[in-house]
């Protein structure tokens, strides 16, 4: 289920009413946050579904490689590198999606998989060589911190 519409209190269903209606079968990701929910005790935190997870990976891979397009391909490749970052306590947690907190992470991961695509299909101008794509990423990666000692990314 993936009641996806913002902001919470115009959900098409509650996190809670999910995990009950379904007696804690339910695949649940949702477009507003959801508070945990205890269901015949068990403990689900139930994940966020949104553009978040996807468009900065890709947007920061399509701009690193100079892409002259976007394939489905790529679109797979980051999708693929999303479900990969989604651990098994993610999942025991009833989680589809890896916590907020791993975003950078998932943004990076995601765009090296979209630039590597994009070289494999001749599409980059601006990095040529697989093997480049990862530091080429992490060169171009903004980094919200000013003075380094105070950041704790």
């Amino acid at each position: 289920i993936f009641p996806l519409s913002n902001p919470t209190h115009l959900s098409e269903c509650t996190a809670r009413e999910a995990f009950e209606w379904t007696d804690g079968t339910v695949l649940f990701a949702s477009g507003s946050p959801f508070d945990p929910v205890t269901f015949k005790g068990h403990t689900y935190v139930p994940g966020q579904g949104n553009n978040a997870y996807i468009f900065p990976g890709i947007g920061l891979g399509v701009v690193v490689g100079g892409l002259r397009r976007v394939t489905d391909d790529m679109f797979r490749r980051a999708a693929r590198a999303l479900a990969d970052m989604v651990t098994a306590q993610d999942h025991a947690k009833g989680s589809l999606f890896p916590p907020v907190s791993e975003i950078r992470a998932v943004a990076e991961r995601m765009a090296v998989e979209v630039l590597k695509e994009g070289i494999r299909a001749g599409l980059a101008t601006r990095v040529e060589r697989v093997e480049d794509a990862e530091e080429a990423v992490r060169q171009e990666m903004y980094d919200p911190c000013y003075l380094r000692k105070s950041c704790k990314l």
